[in-house]
Formats: structure tokens, C-alpha cells, sequence
């Protein structure tokens, strides 16, 4: 039997603009199993990155009902919220969001150093590198690296924890066409060979069609929830029995 990472049951969220109610997510139920591949779509506004940021454990609900592999992270203190940040979810950003000053190895450590389970770090930035393709560039900085190259490095980095969830927010928002299909194949791959459970939210259709579920959402609600035949990007195949997730 399948098992949630992701449990939302009549979530809210609600701001106080001007005097005035946004409902920037208004009841969103929804269940996002084990290694399973989800796209977040919808128009600027529709909710995606709030939905988002309370997935990742960076925002509250107004109201509603959050579990989060079973465990109810609306009533997680700040600090536990911190530290299921750093241990069971792993980000990916549009901006690769990599510090120009450390090299690609050094930007991938980061967060083992707020991650409260003990890692050998030179080990799994090493890992975590080998799985990215880019093991040659452990000591290039970010500026010399191409742009699909700076974002494997923030995926490496999103990898290293071993998060059981990665949350990608517009991914290959700044990439050409090339380095989109890499990074998608790449996804596609950690999917469904690593068994990691992947929610992206995406304004591409292409990109979206990669995936194995969308999920539309339009003003706080989800308009529709369809699981699709998932297309392989740039010639990784798609393993048929998923390994275990991630821990």
C-alpha cells in the first residue's frame, strides 16, 4: 500500500492586504504519495508558490490540516519546523541560489551543517556530486559553470541530506532548451530509479508533461488532478520497479 508524504485536508491560507482578506489558498485537499512525480501548475497568482512554501515547511496555514509523512506539522514548534526543513525536504530554486564565493563541493556542504543527523560530509558532497554528473567541477565556483551546470549543483545540494521529499520551484525557469531537458531527465531519474518523491511547480507545458501527475490550481483552488503517461526528457529511461525512497 502507498504511503503519503504529503496529506492536505481543507488548507487555508489567508492575508491580511490592506485591510482587505486574500485567500491565497482557499480548502486545498490533496495527498501526494511515495515516488510519486507531481507538477504544480497554474496562472501568476493562482497559489503555487504558497502552496509551496507550506509544503516546505516555510509558511503556516491559516486553517487546515497539514501531515507531513504522517506527522501533523501544523503543530510543530519553530524549531522543529527548522529541523524538518533540514532533514526530510531537500529545495531546488529557480535562481540556483548558490554562494559565488564557495566553490560547487562547498556550496553542496552547507546544509549538512544544520542537518542534525551525522554525515560523513566529504563522503556524501562526493556522492552527491558523482550522482549530478559533475564530480570535475567539485572546485569550480558558480561563475564557472553554465547555467545547467550551477543548477545540478543545487540539486546535488538539495540531495546531500537524503531528504525523502524534493520540492523544485520552477527549476529550468533560467535555462535553455538543452539544459532543460538535462535537468528534467535528471529529475525523471531521481524519481524513479532513487524512489524520491518530487513536487515542481512549473509555468512550462513541456516541462509539466514530464511529470507523472498535474495538479492545476487556479485562485487558491485546485481546478483539476490528473495523472498522466510521463515523457522522457533527453534519453534517461524510466525505471519500471522505483527503489526505496531516500531517508
Amino acid at each position: 500500500m502507498a504511503t503519503s508524504v504529503v496529506e492536505l485536508q481543507d488548507l487555508h491560507k489567508i492575508y491580511d492586504i490592506g485591510g482587505e482578506r486574500v485567500a491565497a489558498l482557499d480548502g486545498i485537499d490533496l495527498v501526494i504519495e511515495e515516488r510519486e512525480m507531481v507538477a504544480i501548475v497554474g496562472a501568476s497568482g493562482s497559489g503555487k508558490s504558497t502552496l509551496m512554501n507550506v509544503v516546505g515547511c516555510l509558511d503556516r496555514p491559516t486553517s487546515g490540516k497539514y501531515l507531513l509523512s504522517g506527522n501533523d506539522a501544523g503543530s510543530f514548534s519553530d524549531n522543529r519546523l527548522s529541523d524538518t526543513r533540514g532533514r526530510y525536504i531537500g529545495f531546488v530554486f529557480q535562481s540556483y541560489n548558490l554562494l559565488p564565493q564557495l566553490t560547487a563541493a562547498q556550496n553542496i556542504e552547507l546544509p549538512l551543517r544544520y542537518n542534525p543527523r551525522n554525515f560523513d560530509r566529504k563522503q556524501a558532497v562526493e556522492e552527491a556530486l558523482a550522482r549530478v554528473g559533475l564530480s570535475d567541477r567539485a572546485n569550480h565556483r558558480p561563475n564557472q559553470l553554465s547555467g545547467g551546470q550551477q543548477q545540478r549543483v543545487g540539486i546535488a545540494r538539495a540531495l546531500v541530506g537524503q531528504p525523502a521529499l524534493l520540492l523544485a520551484d520552477e527549476p529550468t525557469g533560467n535555462l535553455d532548451s538543452r539544459s532543460t531537458e538535462e535537468i528534467i531527465g535528471l529529475l525523471q531519474e531521481l524519481n524513479s530509479q532513487d524512489g524520491m518523491t518530487v513536487v515542481m511547480v512549473t509555468h512550462e507545458p513541456e516541462v509539466s508533461a514530464a511529470t507523472r501527475r498535474i495538479v492545476t490550481l487556479r485562485d487558491g483552488k485546485i481546478l483539476t488532478d490528473e495523472k498522466i503517461d510521463q515523457r522522457v526528457f533527453s534519453g534517461y529511461e524510466r525505471s519500471e520497479e522505483p527503489a526505496e525512497v531516500l531517508r
